[in-house]
């Protein structure tokens, strides 16, 4: 499997993760979506909205790429999110939609992508303004990495609140070979 076809598995990977996450956390009543579970980002909503955050940020960043890839226009057009936890929505409904529209977003980038476009440096500011130079490739890597991590992190808030998500294996989805 070529890195742009691990891309494009790891995009179809996002995406159905996010929809077995968000039907788990519809199981939620909202008062226990947004109780506080001393994680990262606090309750189930709030890890929720920071991978959206999260994925809004970086994509904005990856929309400045010489290439512009064309499913970024929307991205490259708004605002970035001021923090990792800026309230994207008001409720799981709003933040659903902006995650099912975020992932068909993810999907066709990735799609779009070139192998010399992973090899460009992207020049980007952090969130605290440092400007850094990094390999395009191993930031479009991170991206998947932290959409991951953080979904691990709400997987196991349901888990606490008594809702299995089920297989959260990428293994479920890389295909048998000959």
């Amino acid at each position: 499997m070529s890195m742009l076809e691990h891309l494009a598995l790891l995009a179809e990977y996002n995406a159905v993760m996010n929809e077995k996450l968000y039907a788990a956390a519809a199981q939620l009543p909202p008062a226990a979506l947004l109780e506080e579970r001393k994680a990262f980002f606090g309750s189930v909503f709030g890890t929720l909205n920071h991978l959206a955050a999260g994925d809004t940020i970086w994509l904005k960043r990856f929309s400045a790429h010489p290439a512009r890839h064309a499913a970024l226009d929307a991205i490259r057009a708004s605002a970035a999110p001021g923090s990792l936890s800026a309230p994207l929505a008001h409720d799981l409904p709003g933040l659903l939609a902006l995650r099912q529209r975020l992932d068909q977003t993810i999907r066709t980038w990735a799609a779009q992508l070139t192998e010399a476009d992973l090899d460009h440096v992207l020049v980007y500011g952090n969130m605290k303004g440092v400007v850094l130079n990094k390999r395009f490739g191993s930031l479009v890597m991170h991206l998947f990495n932290h959409q991951t991590h953080h979904r691990g992190q709400a997987s196991t808030l349901l888990t606490q609140c008594g809702i299995d998500i089920g297989v959260t294996d990428l293994l479920m989805l890389i295909p048998n070979q000959p």
